[in-house]
């Protein structure tokens, strides 16, 4: 099994994907470093000051303002109460959400690419790890060895699951390193509030409890790893299912912008919570954001996506170990 596992394992580094996936964090983090950067000075210079708790109430006037218009979506009506709730808690503890540091970068950077950007690039490597085989036919001379098709797929998908990890890791140093140069290396045992839960409108914050923002990270990268590895697996389904590489990753590329999409539109479509791509911003749930679909929480998404998870290789082991090979 092991040799299985290294076979596997050295075909995803002779095909360079993964190194392919390392040049684009590498190239994507400096400019999402840039644009956080440039942010910072132009509020900076806005406010005339570099005080935190002047910016944080000149933001909270601004949400206060938009709520005072009658022409804002119910949507984002729910939105800035509960964003106005969370800065005014941060501002009467004395918490700045936004300290500089490159540990605050990577806690941003993830958080906005959990539900796109992470399952992306993992489907670029779970893609064709069977349907290329299958078209090219080279399935046929591993099927020729007297090892159990269930092995073989079993190692596919553990190569699959530490590349994953490899992933996960390559972003979180790189979003550190590359950060850290225009940020600075500190921010590790700053205070962070997690715990803040949602009520229609109302932002609860009996459960708020300060963490230091190692943890908060730790716990964004492991949701996210969740998050990549539920993708994989069901992109790693429809590669056994389908002979075509490229109708894989149209199908997969397709769910997860429709998934972007239905975010911002499924409020009111209640069975939609099912759906996996709607349960992807597992981060949202830490940092205390509404969820999509009221009454969705961070065990319930949890327990949709493992669900998911367990369909996808299900159907994956059963389809490889019966279907006739040509």
């Amino acid at each position: 099994m092991i040799n299985l596992i290294y076979n596997e394992q050295l075909k995803l580094f002779r095909k360079k994907r993964l190194f392919v996936i390392i040049l684009i964090v590498a190239f994507l983090v400096p400019i999402f470093t840039y644009a956080q950067y440039k942010q910072v000075k132009t509020t900076q210079e806005k406010m005339g000051t570099t005080d935190w708790r002047i910016q944080l109430q000149q933001e909270i006037v601004d949400i206060q303002n938009r709520l005072s218009s009658s022409r804002l979506p119910e949507d984002y009506e729910k939105y800035f109460k509960i964003r106005l709730g969370q800065q005014q808690y941060y501002l009467d503890h004395n918490i700045n959400p936004n300290a500089p540091g490159a540990p605050t970068f990577m806690r941003v950077f993830i958080e906005n690419a959990i539900g796109l950007l992470m399952p992306l690039l993992v489907m670029v490597i779970a893609a064709d790890l069977v349907s290329s085989e299958a078209s090219g036919g080279t399935i046929k001379l591993l099927l020729t060895r007297p090892v159990k098709r269930w092995k073989i797929l079993l190692s596919k998908y553990i190569a699959l699951l530490y590349s994953i990890s490899f992933i996960v890791l390559c972003v979180a140093i790189l979003a550190y390193l590359i950060s850290g140069i225009v940020f600075g290396y500190n921010g590790w045992d700053m205070p962070m509030l997690t715990g803040f839960q949602t009520n229609n409108e109302e932002l609860l914050t009996a459960n708020v409890h300060l963490i230091p923002q190692w943890t908060y990270i730790l716990m964004e990268f492991g949701l996210a790893w969740f998050v990549c590895v539920v993708v994989g697996s069901l992109t790693f389904m429809l590669s056994v299912l389908l002979r075509s590489t490229a109708a894989v990753m149209g199908i997969m590329l397709s769910a997860l912008i429709a998934g972007a999409i239905l975010v911002n539109m499924v409020s009111s479509w209640e069975s939609a919570k099912y759906l996996f791509m709607v349960n992807l911003q597992l981060t949202n749930y830490i940092n205390g954001s509404s969820p999509p679909i009221e009454g969705m929480t961070l065990t319930f998404s949890l327990l949709v996506l493992f669900v998911w998870l367990l369909v996808s290789l299900f159907i994956s082991f059963v389809v490889f170990t019966k279907r006739d090979v040509y």
